[in-house]
């Protein structure tokens, strides 16, 4: 029964380099973004002389909200690597967070970028807003302050979590 047990443990246990698919796969995307990237920029570039000021800022918040989403993919990917799978050994001089976002750190960082990014869109919305209805100008802006309370109660969660746990009673005198 006990040789049943550790068998179960170790597949289980084993199962965590399943993730290593998903983190490759994210590898992938990355690069295929960065393919959108370039073009984005090409293009960006080639018109440069013909944009007018809003034009040229929505273009450039297009480029950042492109970074931001590439750089929550790779927080995504080697925060899950390295809290999931299996440590970095050679990487620890190179990239100096590794080793210090838990989950949850992890979770306040990615909550803070999709922040990020939904304010990069609305900003891009209400540069053009005459595009746009009323009503969808309302629930996109609705939609971003969901964003920002979820970031602000992650955040809010998480240093509840942090606390030292104090003792229930105080110590007596002597």
């Amino acid at each position: 029964m006990k040789s049943l047990e550790l068998l179960v443990e170790r597949i289980i246990l084993s199962s965590r380099w399943i993730l290593v698919a998903f983190y490759l796969g994210l590898v992938a995307a990355l690069a295929v973004y960065a393919v959108s990237f370039g073009y984005k920029f090409l293009k960006v570039a080639g018109n440069v002389f013909n944009y007018g000021e809003a034009e040229m800022i929505l273009a450039m918040l297009g480029l950042i909200d492109a970074a931001l989403v590439a750089s929550l993919i790779v927080m995504v990917m080697i925060s899950g690597y390295e809290n999931f799978v299996s440590r970095f050994d050679e990487a620890d001089d190179e990239v100096s967070f590794l080793g210090k976002l838990d989950a949850g750190s992890l979770k306040i960082k990615v909550a803070s970028s999709i922040v990020a990014i939904s304010s990069i869109h609305l900003l891009q919305v209400f540069l053009n807003v005459n595009q746009f209805t009323d009503g969808k100008i309302m629930w996109l802006t609705l939609m971003h302050l969901a964003f920002v309370v979820s970031a602000v109660m992650l955040g809010f969660l998480e240093k509840l979590m942090a606390k030292p746990k104090t003792a229930d009673k105080p110590e007596r005198e002597i």
